[in-house]
């Protein structure tokens, strides 16, 4: 059972702070309020962070500079998100084969940036990749589900079900990841965001890292916190974020349950 907060003293216990980015710091286009206060603070007093996202459409320098718009006191070097862990595995173990993304502009970009080469023919593709794609058509489907028929590797960036928004929560990789799964009778062999351990261990890589002085904090419990539970990190759930439904968690449960990012030092604000 996660203890339920009404004050701890989370800077004295922790060294190392993981956060999700959407609904966790922010939510669509919105601060989540205090978010700035937290982490300015938090790097004030010598504590060490990273932020982590599944989120594909953007990158890496995007977010940074949209944090730092926001007043967040943060280097570049702190931010990872599923695009740049794919990337790193895909230029070691499949340089220069053609792809096909479910996926945006974006994060097309940047994988072909790697040295992949992008393909629309379902006869030459060897990989499919799955991710956030909000210009997700029936062509593009079809095309991922030939090519996963005529052999091609199936990984995704991501597997959240969901993507938080101002106003609700949008379909995500997940879902395209199960549509694909049954029209072709193919299993997802590799994701590369959370709760991966090609995620965590680049997470690992940024941190002077020991389980017992680190905590994730994130706002979904089938990626967030289980990763902090498959990994032994302390975890505590954030409710700014996307609809969590305990029944169907698979059993993950936080440490902590908080309100928002704000109870991390709810005493300074």
């Amino acid at each position: 059972m996660a203890e339920k907060i009404l004050y701890t003293n989370f800077p004295e216990k922790y060294n190392n702070f993981i956060f999700d980015l959407d609904g966790t710091i922010y939510r669509g286009e919105s601060l989540i309020p205090h978010a700035d206060e937290v982490i300015n603070h938090l790097k004030s007093i010598g504590k060490k962070i990273v932020f982590v996202s599944n989120k594909t459409t953007g990158t890496v320098k995007d977010y940074y500079l949209l944090l730092k718009n926001w007043g967040l006191n943060i280097e570049q070097r702190e931010i990872i998100n599923a695009t740049l862990v794919a990337k790193n595995y895909l230029v070691k173990n499949y340089n220069s084969a053609k792809f096909f993304a479910v996926g945006e502009e974006s994060f097309i970009k940047e994988i072909e940036e790697s040295g992949l080469k992008l393909s629309t023919d379902p006869k030459e593709i060897k990989i499919v990749l799955v991710t956030l794609d909000r210009t997700l058509d029936y062509r593009k489907l079809e095309t991922a589900a030939q090519a996963l028929e005529n052999g091609a590797k199936f990984f995704a960036a991501n597997i959240d079900d969901t993507c938080p928004v101002d106003n609700g929560e949008v379909l995500d990789a997940g879902s395209v990841i199960s549509a694909l799964e049954k029209r072709t009778h193919r299993r997802l062999e590799l994701h590369f965001g959370k709760p991966s351990e090609f995620m965590f261990n680049e997470i690992k890589s940024r941190l002077d890292f020991n389980s017992g002085n680190t905590l994730l904090i994130g706002d979904r419990l089938e990626t967030d916190i289980a990763m902090g539970n498959k990994f032994g990190v302390d975890t505590a759930l954030v409710s700014t974020g996307v609809k969590n439904f305990v029944n169907g968690s698979n059993g993950y449960l936080p440490t902590y349950q908080l309100n928002s990012v704000a109870d991390l030092i709810k005493s300074k604000i």
